[in-house]
């Protein structure tokens, strides 16, 4: 549904993006992550029309970008990082104007208003103006204008950026439900747990470059499957631990004085569990907790940027 090969812009002397390639497969999530400036944003405009590359080419929903932006803007929505919502207006209210700026009839208009009102539980609102809203409902408001015209694809540029943890599950269970009828997403975020949670693939992008591909699943498995986490009772006994867990660990353990922990990675979690547990306590090591754990994104991330999420590059002149 959405293809992209060897994207290229520039600002002046500096590279926003420096040939991606991407594909994402018709009535799914793919993730776009990146930290600040990495183009993420960029990759959106572009293929929302909103800007052109320098070169490249792209397609959404069968239509080039460049050649066709009349039909691709038809058969796309968009939710930005902000809500373009009128605060002064009711939901409905906003609905129906949005279904008039697509050149709906007033007949048309109103109905779909009510049938997406219904879908993003917000038919109560009643007459109470977007400003009394949460930030939750904002943004499934969001989320409904920009469906009015039932978009096969739906870019959703950070959509829960400020959010509160209620407010993004909120949004989350939204885009779920959207993709159950076959709306296909690309979804830029710097929360990986959100990425994690919605996307079946993800795609990392840094330095305008995508660098690595995959589901959540393989992306983790990169460093290396599972890791045995024990906290100890006394960081005095971090050597003697650190000595146990080697003989079940697949590279040697890493420590943490100040945290009392030592972790190392393990390819039988079951066995490797029940090994360390009963040599930790034929030893006489005190552990105040020992668990399995998979990597997460965050260390993916970390691992393939050797940075976080939030670089303080200046996203706004890639954008």
């Amino acid at each position: 549904m959405i293809t992209t090969e060897g994207l290229r812009k520039r600002y002046g002397d500096k590279v926003a993006l420096d040939g991606v390639n991407l594909t994402v497969a018709a009535g799914t999530v793919c993730g776009l992550l990146g930290p600040n400036g990495a183009g993420k944003t960029t990759t959106v405009r572009i293929l929302t029309t909103l800007l052109r590359a320098d070169a490249g080419r792209a397609e959404v929903a069968g239509f080039d970008v460049a050649r066709r932006p009349d039909r691709v803007r038809a058969s796309i929505g968009l939710v930005g990082q902000t809500a373009a919502v009128d605060e002064a207006l009711s939901a409905r209210q906003n609905l129906e104007l949005f279904g008039r700026l697509y050149h709906l009839s007033g007949t048309s208009a109103r109905a779909r208003a009510t049938a997406l009102l219904e879908q993003f539980d917000l038919a109560d609102t009643g007459d109470k103006a977007v400003k009394q809203f949460s930030g939750g409902m904002r943004r499934r408001l969001d989320l409904a204008a920009s469906l009015v015209l039932a978009p096969r694809v739906l870019f959703l540029d950070e959509p829960t950026t400020g959010l509160d943890p209620r407010g993004r599950t909120e949004v989350w269970a939204a885009v779920r439900a959207l993709v159950a009828e076959g709306t296909t997403v690309l979804l830029t975020t710097q929360y990986l747990a959100e990425a994690d949670q919605l996307a079946s693939r993800i795609a990392v992008i840094d330095h305008g470059r995508v660098i690595a591909e995959g589901s959540p699943t393989d992306l983790k498995s990169r460093l290396g499957g599972d890791r045995l986490d024990v906290i100890l009772h006394d960081a005095a006994d971090v050597p003697a631990a650190a000595t146990v867990l080697a003989a079940v660990a697949t590279t040697d353990p890493e420590t943490d004085l100040d945290a009392r922990r030592v972790s190392a990675p393990v390819r039988d979690r079951v066995s490797a569990l029940t090994e360390a547990t009963r040599a930790l306590r034929e030893s006489g090591v005190a552990v105040e907790d020992i668990a399995l754990r998979r990597p997460t994104l965050d260390e993916v991330f970390l691992h393939l940027t050797g940075h976080g999420t939030e670089t303080d590059t200046d996203e706004k002149v890639t954008a």
